[in-house]
């Protein structure tokens, strides 16, 4: 340890983060669980504003499971044909919304062997929707959260997103991982971003692998 100084619990560091981000949250707007799981499934290389700039129009015209059923993949394109992937996000939709309505009695389930069996739904997208909507302990692995954790060196550079989850569960409590999902995102998409990180400011900069790698 550099200066005999030990390194930051996690603990110590979601404080600093609760500090940084107070306003931390879900940033893909919904209403109830569909839209949610729909907004997570359309966000899947792409980011949450873009999501959040066609679901107004998506979520008017499609309601409800019924009206989802009546629509053609076609149709749901043409609300979401500004994202990314949106041909096959749309077929996803289109059988993940049959799927709730014939397989789980209309209701959007909350285990993760029930949510992965979703068209277009991986285990990031179910633990998403334990999280935020159902408010089970669960920690969501994105693109900013592997980065994050891979920085602040709670888990190793060639660790999948799966190790990556594992490893966070492990050192988080798990009272704190719904909250410290949202404040990994934050970090990573407001401060610790993958190009331009704010690295001469960042009070993470003794245990960071980046920062660390960056001035040698």
């Amino acid at each position: 340890m550099q200066g005999g100084k030990r390194p930051m619990t996690t603990d110590e560091i979601l404080d600093k983060l609760e500090e940084m981000f107070p306003e931390a949250r879900c940033e893909l707007n919904h209403k109830n669980a569909l839209e949610l799981i729909v907004a997570v499934v359309l966000s899947a290389q792409t980011t949450d504003v873009s999501v959040n700039q066609v679901t107004p129009a998506l979520f008017a015209a499609y309601p409800d499971l019924d009206a989802y059923e009546q629509a053609s993949v076609a149709e749901i394109e043409g609300y979401i044909r500004r994202i990314g992937l949106y041909h096959s996000k749309a077929k996803h939709i289109k059988e993940l919304t049959h799927d709730l309505k014939y397989e789980f009695h209309g209701e959007v389930p909350s285990t993760m062997k029930e949510l992965t069996s979703l068209a277009g739904v991986g285990r990031k997208t179910a633990n998403v929707v334990r999280s935020v909507w159902f408010d089970i302990p669960a920690f969501a692995v994105d693109t900013h959260v592997n980065r994050v954790a891979k920085r602040l060196r709670l888990a190793k550079p060639e660790d999948s997103v799966e190790k990556v989850e594992e490893k966070l569960k492990r050192k988080i409590k798990r009272e704190r991982w719904n909250r410290a999902h949202h404040l990994f995102i934050f970090f990573g998409r407001y401060f610790c971003t993958a190009r331009s990180p704010k690295c001469e400011v960042c009070p993470f900069q003794e245990i960071c692998q980046y920062y660390r790698e960056k001035g040698k």
